[in-house]
């Protein structure tokens, strides 16, 4: 059994659960998130739960992630924002390219007011979302304009849907074969 954790307490939870494998994921991973980044949550979940496997996911895209969740005290990585961008994802081509494009300051963080933060690539949609959540506006609308969104964005619309990705997107220059990402 693998759960996927956001903080300390979760990943204790899960440990005592019988977790098999922890993924200990920062604020800084695409999709949902937590509020402490991988550098910092990562060594604590590591040390909690021993000797249960931690994975690191949120900011990781090549070997030297990698090597910095190792010295972490992490056993590997969990990558998704780099596989978005690898020849066998089957996301639109406008999604793979906004990856692409990314720089550093081009991912925030929408769904805060609804409990549930994800991290997303700026485009209309999030901009739109992030105004309307900053407003005095019910929980019930903003999850009903969110619902969907990320189904858009991976299968119609770049500009309409939530395209969930990490801080890591900035480091990701091309579209590569999932097996070149491993190697």
């Amino acid at each position: 059994v693998t759960f996927m954790v956001n903080g300390l307490p979760e990943a204790v939870k899960a440990a005592d659960s019988g977790a098999d494998v922890i993924i200990a994921q920062g604020t800084e991973g695409g999709g949902h998130v937590g509020w402490i980044s991988t550098m910092c949550l990562v060594p604590m979940v590591v040390d909690a739960v021993a000797p249960i496997p931690v994975l690191a996911a949120g900011g990781f895209a090549d070997g030297r992630g990698l090597a910095a969740a190792l010295s972490l005290g992490a056993d590997g990585v969990l990558m998704g924002t780099r596989f978005l961008a690898s020849e066998e994802c089957r996301v639109i081509e406008e999604y793979k390219k906004r990856i692409l494009k990314a720089k550093d300051i081009d991912s925030i963080v929408i769904f805060n007011k609804v409990k549930y933060p994800a991290r997303v690539i700026k485009n209309k949609f999030a901009m739109e979302y992030l105004s309307k959540e900053r407003n005095d506006i019910s929980q019930e609308e903003l999850i009903a304009l969110g619902k969907g969104r990320l189904k858009l964005a991976v299968e119609a619309d770049a500009d309409a849907g939530a395209l969930m990705a990490g801080e890591c997107a900035g480091l990701i220059r091309d579209v590569k074969s999932a097996r070149d990402i491993v190697e």
